[in-house]
């Protein structure tokens, strides 16, 4: 069923509700500015708690935005050996340190135009560092965020831009800040990329997703009935 954007921006606090009742607390490694953007330049096509060891190595070893400035390439590149696209990201974070250093007195800038001129930096990275490392309303929309709007019929664009711009039209911007981490958990825990937990999802009544999957098994049952 094809549910339209007004009806989403009646229900969508009664969603944000029941996901948040399923999930759980989100870790955040960092809450300096500087640390969390470093971070989520790393989390890109990464795991988890394999960006945040990395991200932690760093700090442990450069301490803050001078100290991995000053870094070498390679000694970046061997602390980072797990991350995905490490040979790119060792210099991104680098280059972004010396942007920092160089243009803002190792001050993170809050405005997404400013954030989005690091190379490196997209909407995501930059909407991120906003709302958790700052709380200035802003919607980062990474895969998590993305898989549970399309599924659920909220955008049924596949652009990540497409899908922040339609959360921010429904989504009262009181509740900005938090949406991506508690949406993060939600699709690590309930709808997962494999495997999603259909059964027990509180907002299933609102999904085309699992309304389309509770079609396929009960005519899957039916015709084993045959």
């Amino acid at each position: 069923m094809k549910r339209s954007e007004n009806y989403f921006k009646k229900e969508i606090k009664v969603m944000i509700g029941l996901m948040k009742e399923q999930s759980p607390e989100h870790h955040f490694e960092f809450r300096d500015p500087f640390w969390v953007l470093i971070t989520t330049i790393l989390s890109h096509r990464t795991k988890d708690e394999v960006t945040d060891r990395a991200a932690r190595s760093l700090e442990r070893r450069y301490h803050d935005c001078i100290g991995l400035s000053e870094a070498s390439y390679d000694d970046v590149l061997s602390i980072i050996d797990k991350v995905g696209f490490k040979t790119v990201k060792a210099q991104r974070v680098i280059n972004a340190a010396r942007i920092l250093r160089d243009e803002y007195n190792c001050n993170v800038p809050k405005s997404l135009d400013l954030l989005t001129k690091i190379p490196g930096v997209g909407r995501k990275t930059a909407n991120v560092v906003l709302s958790d490392a700052f709380q200035i309303p802003a919607i980062a929309v990474d895969t998590h965020v993305q898989r549970i709007c399309y599924r659920t019929g909220i955008s049924h664009s596949e652009n990540p831009e497409d899908t922040e711009i339609i959360l921010q039209r429904i989504v009262p911007k009181d509740l900005w800040v938090g949406l991506n981490p508690m949406m993060v958990e939600f699709g690590k825990n309930i709808c997962r990329p494999v495997g999603p937990r259909c059964g027990i999802c509180k907002i299933r009544e609102y999904c085309n997703f699992a309304e389309d999957s509770k079609q396929e098994k009960d005519t899957s049952t039916k015709k084993g009935k045959k």
